[in-house]
């Protein structure tokens, strides 16, 4: 139960970063409510599943999750560069998060 919360809660952040960048473009009740709501709904998310997890693993994990997502989805959306330093880099992270998965 508590790596669906973390999920969640990387899908919120994820909500939030994207609330953030469009709120930086154009300030707008909607993009504002995406950007506080997200990171909201993210915390409220991850602070639940320290209930059946570590902090460590499930905040990392997190961060990896919302991380790697973030950046897919700037360069996908948002025209952000795709050098292969970033994709390198992008994969190193994955790999980090799935390990401590695997381990915890």
């Amino acid at each position: 139960m508590g790596w669906i919360f973390v999920f969640i809660a990387a899908l919120f952040e994820l909500t939030g970063v994207i609330g953030l960048k469009k709120f930086s473009q154009r300030k707008s009740i909607l993009n504002m409510i995406m950007f506080f709501g997200g990171f909201g709904g993210a915390f409220a998310f991850l602070y639940t599943s320290f209930n059946y997890l570590q902090v460590s693993i499930a905040y990392a994990v997190w961060i990896g999750i919302g991380t790697s997502a973030a950046v897919l989805v700037n360069m996908i959306f948002f025209n952000e560069s795709k050098s292969i330093g970033r994709i390198i880099s992008l994969i190193i992270i994955v790999v980090g998060v799935v390990g401590l998965k695997a381990v915890s």
